[in-house]
């Protein structure tokens, strides 16, 4: 049996961040190989194809850790027929693993969430490949790539385990721990503090619509990943407080939740973000919300008319607050279409996210790459 390892961040618990929670998901349901998973510790009942490495020593992706995949990478290159990369391409560490496995008898795959243009020119784009293959998470990078001269690329998209993103019961323990009511209005935000240029905009369009309903509430499933995104929480907090609305708004970041819980809580969920600077083409909040049958409200950015379009979602100008308040009130009034736009997104998902579909996808492709 051919053997994959899986190169990414730390795979472990919490599992709040996309690019992990895909690799564990794609090691689960893929048959035919076996998988190496790089791990903090040893995750409990995994299939017997899957192969525990635990090479790190924190789930912080910090420089002490990426250093501990090189110097591991060296050693466990010789064990698998193909090392798969799963995380954003650098400068720094395409030079490290270009030159890693240059001359080595091991096939590579880079699955590429996003090209980062805003970072780098073409030129450097074109540097930064050194895949055998090359998978994008959306047709406009990989067209994007194909004139860049690349033909050894492939779209396949990010999968969700729908058997456990689905419309579910709201958690009670969660309902009572941030005092939600059955007959609240809740509204999610699944996105950053630091990023995307949506989080002041979600808390002001929440302004103007807790006057309308006194029964909305808010849900911030939003990760403190730096001293940036602490400092911004602060902030949220005071200008909440000041508003007299902190007692309306549930912050979740302590990492003792599910994702799918989290969906479940809500009537609606939001991604206004302004840019998608440093996030998949094809961000999972989008996605995972879809699965849970929320209508989602996001913005027009052009990467996000592949998903959003008027049958499954919400779609606003990017930036406009007075039109992302209104749009939260139309779905308010009308859960009619509520249920309708969340029964359509759920069947998008369906047809274009389901892990066994993807699983299926970069099963050919590794056994494609193995052949060669």
């Amino acid at each position: 049996m051919k053997k994959i390892l899986l190169v990414t961040r730390p795979i472990a618990p919490p599992w709040d961040e996309a690019s992990k929670n895909f690799a564990f998901y794609l090691a689960k349901n893929t048959p035919g190989f076996q998988f190496g998973l790089l791990t903090n510790g040893i995750l409990p009942d995994l299939p017997e194809n899957i192969l525990q490495k635990p090479i790190y020593r924190s789930n912080d992706f910090g420089f002490r850790q990426k250093l501990r995949l090189l110097l591991n990478l060296k050693k466990l290159k010789k064990e698998f027929n193909v090392l798969h990369f799963l995380f954003t391409p650098t400068k720094l560490n395409s030079f490290w693993l270009k030159n890693l496995v240059k001359n080595s008898a091991v096939k590579t795959i880079q699955t590429v969430a996003t090209l980062r243009e805003d970072l780098y020119t073409d030129a450097e784009i074109k540097s930064l490949l050194f895949g055998d293959w090359i998978v994008t998470y959306s047709d406009y990078a990989k067209n994007k790539l194909n004139r860049l001269g690349f033909q050894n690329v492939e779209k396949i998209y990010p999968g969700v385990d729908l058997a456990e993103y689905g419309k579910k019961e709201k958690n009670p323990g969660l309902m009572a721990k941030y005092g939600f009511q059955d007959n609240d209005f809740v509204i999610n935000f699944t996105g950053e503090y630091s990023r995307l240029s949506a989080i002041d905009n979600v808390i002001a369009a929440f302004e103007k619509i807790a006057s309308q309903i006194p029964r909305a509430k808010l849900s911030l499933a939003v990760r403190i990943k730096n001293s940036k995104d602490q400092a911004k929480k602060t902030e949220i907090r005071e200008k909440l407080k000041n508003l007299n609305l902190l007692d309306r708004v549930a912050f979740h970041d302590d990492g003792t939740y599910l994702m799918p819980d989290i969906y479940n809580l809500c009537d609606i969920s939001l991604f206004p973000a302004q840019n998608l600077r440093g996030k998949f083409d094809v961000p999972l909040a989008i996605i995972e919300a879809m699965a849970c049958e929320k209508p989602v409200i996001l913005s027009d950015l052009p990467i996000l008319g592949e998903i959003a379009k008027a049958e499954n979602s919400v779609i606003i100008k990017a930036g406009d607050v007075s039109q992302l308040a209104a749009k939260i009130s139309e779905l308010y009034l009308s859960p009619e279409k509520r249920s309708a736009l969340g029964k359509t997104a759920r069947k998008f998902t369906e047809i274009n996210f389901d892990i066994q579909k993807i699983a299926q996808k970069y099963q050919a492709l590794y056994q494609k790459i193995c052949r060669t």
